[in-house]
């Protein structure tokens, strides 16, 4: 019985005519701007240059063109031009970034083609990508914190392994949001206020402000608070499902309606949150930085569509809502011992997710299929709905601890190194529920509960690492680094069926008759623990003072964990290993910058999730992969008022060996198999062979004060929806997207006002496809006379979005 529900998501064909439509404003936008330049000449005392851009991606505060990484930057000037407020706002302009999202607070982040397709489930691998807060991890098992854009510094993205200094959740990259810090040098306040409206949906707004107050010379406190509503575009339109199993002589009608849940734009978003962070100067070397951060997101319906019903439009029969609230708080202390920098980094963070989701997808279907509804009846024998809806709640705690020591940057040798120590705990309780059942079918002490998870996880993992660099001449650096790690996974709990059922799952199956956190017992109790050590090496050229050329070798991993289905395997960890030869450089006196890399990457053993038996989430091993790529970014400062940047990507991500679909006995993948389910040089899942970007900004004197236009052009090459064959060919491919924002504003004194629209054609971006019970189940053909191809939903962008924005600084 499927007890996890499947998202997997995306599809429209991109639009050819949008294309065309978005090449033709490019020309007008670019050539308007050319206009304008020749009416408001370039004033010669102002040096044209590109702005220093400062990162701490190495643990250290350095130049981006001096770090020998892959790494791309959305400053907090590009963040405010962009319009970016969530997360689907700033990762089209990341080329190296991919995901998967089945709502806010619930992307699966994929980046350099690293990316099997797994569902994101609760009992699944850990994130191949990880997300920092400042110097906090906050990534969670089902996605990291969809934190709202507003005063932040900068978005870091990290592509390829960071496992050294970034350690498990890093295998592929990292993520870093880089917050505004509170500043005893002076006061200053802002605010932004705003309005928008959303192509077949309704209308939003944003409110926004922050405030930095200087406590005497050597503390201040920065106060930042928002609260915005996303207009929803989703229909649930009025409809009806029959069950052939619910017999209209025992009770039912055989028919269920939807009308009084049926109602428009019903996937809106309300979000609110604030963050107080300070800091606190201890004489001229230690420095105490507090921070407290508090979100709450409530959704409404689903982050899909049904093509079949109609576009942006679904069918659904039982309430579906999340409220996603969560805490962060963090303290970093700053100091020196000696010449010595010294840093320690304490996180702890509370997330609390209560919602449900429709389930009736699943029910339909394995009544239609195998009538699954006759065996669901009330105390009186008579049949009921079979209609199936889950009800969940999702409590994560994470706490870590980092304390790491660094020489001073100047010397010829120089390090950084540290111990890492973090705790995550995942307290899972997923209700599936018909309403009526037999007191004999529902699971002990949870009436109308068909099946009930009730499982508690725990990941821990602790480290030692560092990194040595050497300059063997005043242009040649060499850096040595590594990590030593300690994992450990464990999931203990309840899951299945009732006590009248008999099987591997459920009540039957349990071996402790204690309650279990309300539980009725215990039929897993299962822990793995593993210790390994990854590297990396680095040799960076500077030809001159502009220019600089690296190759590295570097590894990243991921832990391996429990199947909840006991009967498996653990699964085991995998490993990413990177060959990497990159450049960074700058010409025509700091007006251009010219920044890539070229790799190789093995990937071994990797972890892939399916739906198994009864629905259950099964992570297997899938033997090996290999990722081919080129990543490209530049920047021109192509005159006082004109500014044109972009990169782009292109990967190759296939795998090298077969993917039979089993292990043998101890978890290792099968290569050797008749009829594979992937064979070797399938490509993998989710990563397009082609993402880019490109934004062109003009500005121009206009009444006392600055005017500006500016387009911004992002495309995603079309995507494979699943790694197996099967699947794929009844998902359907991931179209190619190509979509534009355009703005304009004008700013005086300390007051601005801006004009934008996103998505201006209306694309239906195809970010994921998915089933709610397995492709080969819900996507079965032929079934039933409206759903010829099966049921494969569709999750999409935002559509076109018009909106205007006040904004004010003192």
């Amino acid at each position: 019985m499927s007890k996890q529900t499947s998202k997997r998501r995306g599809a429209r064909t991109a639009r050819t005519l949008s294309r065309a439509s978005l090449a033709a404003a490019i020309y007008l936008a670019i050539g308007s701007a050319a206009f304008a330049q020749e009416a408001a000449p370039e004033p010669e005392q102002q040096a044209v240059t590109l702005d220093e851009v400062t990162v701490t991606a190495q643990k250290r505060t350095e130049n981006l063109q001096k770090v020998p990484i892959s790494l791309q930057v959305l400053d907090s000037q590009r963040l405010d031009d962009l319009n970016v407020t969530n997360f689907e706002d700033y990762v089209k302009y990341l080329p190296s970034v991919s995901y998967q999202t089945f709502g806010p607070g619930f992307a699966q982040i994929y980046m350099r083609g690293v990316a099997s397709g797994g569902d994101g489930n609760h009992s699944g691998s850990l994130p191949s990508v990880g997300v920092y807060l400042d110097e906090q991890p906050i990534t969670t098992i089902q996605g990291p914190l969809d934190i709202h854009i507003y005063d932040v510094e900068r978005v870091e993205a990290l592509a390829g392994p960071q496992g050294t200094l970034y350690g498990a959740s890093s295998q592929a990259g990292t993520l870093r949001i880089i917050t505004n810090k509170a500043d005893p040098s002076g006061f200053e306040a802002g605010y932004t206020v705003g309005l928008d409206s959303t192509s077949n949906g309704g209308m939003g707004h944003v409110a926004e402000g922050f405030v930095n107050l200087p406590m005497g010379e050597n503390a201040a406190i920065r106060l930042v608070g928002w609260k915005e509503k996303e207009a929803g575009y989703i229909d649930n339109v009025s409809g009806s499902r029959t069950y052939p199993s619910w017999d209209a002589d025992s009770g039912g009608n055989g028919t269920e309606f939807n009308d009084d849940l049926a109602g428009k734009d019903y996937n809106d978003i309300d979000t609110m949150g604030a963050r107080i962070g300070a800091v606190i100067n201890l004489g001229d070397n230690w420095t105490i930085s507090p921070t407290v951060m508090h979100q709450r997101t409530e959704a409404g319906g689903f982050f899909a569509f049904d093509p079949v019903v109609g576009d942006l439009e679904v069918t659904h029969f039982n309430p579906e809502y999340s409220d996603d609230q969560w805490t962060q708080a963090a303290l970093t202390i700053e100091g020196k011992i000696g010449n010595f920098d010294v840093t320690y980094a304490f996180a702890h963070l509370d997330r609390d997710v209560d919602g449900a989701s429709d389930y009736s997808d699943y029910a339909f279907w394995y009544d239609t299929l195998a009538g699954y509804g006759a065996y669901f009846y009330d105390n009186d024998g008579n049949l009921v709905n079979p209609s199936q809806y889950i009800q969940f709640r999702d409590q994560y705690k994470k706490a870590s601890h980092e304390i790491r020591i660094s020489s001073p940057q100047e010397n010829r040798v120089r390090f950084v190194g540290g111990f890492f120590f973090q705790q995550q705990d995942h307290d899972i309780q997923q209700d599936y529920r018909i309403d009526g059942i037999a007191d004999f079918l529902h699971v002990t002490g949870w009436p109308n509960t068909i099946w009930l998870t009730k499982q508690f996880r725990e990941d821990d993992d602790q480290a030692v690492f560092g990194e040595v660099s050497f300059d063997f001449t005043d242009r040649l650096t060499g850096t040595l680094g590594a990590r030593h790690f300690q994992a450990d996974n464990s999931l203990k709990g309840f899951f299945g069926y009732s006590a009248g059922y008999s099987g591997s799952t459920g009540e039957a199956a349990c071996f402790d008759p204690a309650d279990f956190n309300g539980a009725p017992c215990t039929n897993l109790d299962k822990k793995v623990d593993e210790s390994g050590t990854i590297g990396k090496a680095n040799l960076t050229f500077q030809v001159d003072d502009t220019k600089m050329v690296y190759v590295t070798w570097s590894e990243g991993f991921r832990p391996g964990g429990i199947n909840r289905r006991g009967t498996l395997p653990p699964y085991l960890s995998d490993y990413l290993t990177n060959f990497e030869i990159g450049w960074k450089t700058t010409w025509a006196d700091n007006r251009f910058s010219f920044n890539g890399s070229v790799f190789r990457q093995d990937w071994e053993d990797f972890q892939f999730s399916i739906l198994g038996a009864n629905g259950l989430t099964e992570i297997k091993n899938a033997n090996q992969a290999q990722i081919d790529g080129m990543e490209l970014e530049l920047n021109w400062a192509a005159s006082y008022n004109l500014s044109i940047g972009g990169g782009v990507a292109f990967y190759d991500a296939k795998l090298t060996d077969n993917y039979c679909g089993f292990t043998d006995a101890e978890g290792n993948p099968v290569t050797d198999c008749a009829d594979p389910e992937a064979p070797s040089g399938t490509q993998l899942p989710v990563t397009p062979k082609f993402k880019g970007n490109l934004i062109a900004r003009y500005s121009f004197d206009l009444a006392g004060g600055e005017a500006y236009w500016q387009a911004a052009l992002s495309h995603v090459g079309e995507r494979k929806s699943d790694l197996r064959l099967l699947e794929r060919s009844i998902l359907g491919d991931l179209g190619a997207y190509t979509t534009a924002d355009f703005s304009a504003g004008f700013r005086k004194n300390d007051w601005s006002v801006d004009l934008y629209v996103s998505n201006l054609f209306d694309e239906r971006a195809e970010i994921f496809k998915f089933t709610a019970c397995g492709e080969t189940v819900c996507g079965a053909s032929g079934v039933d006379p409206v759903y010829t191809d099966g049921q494969v939903y569709t999750a999409t962008i935002r559509p076109r979005t018009v909106g205007i924005r006040f904004s004010q600084s003192f």
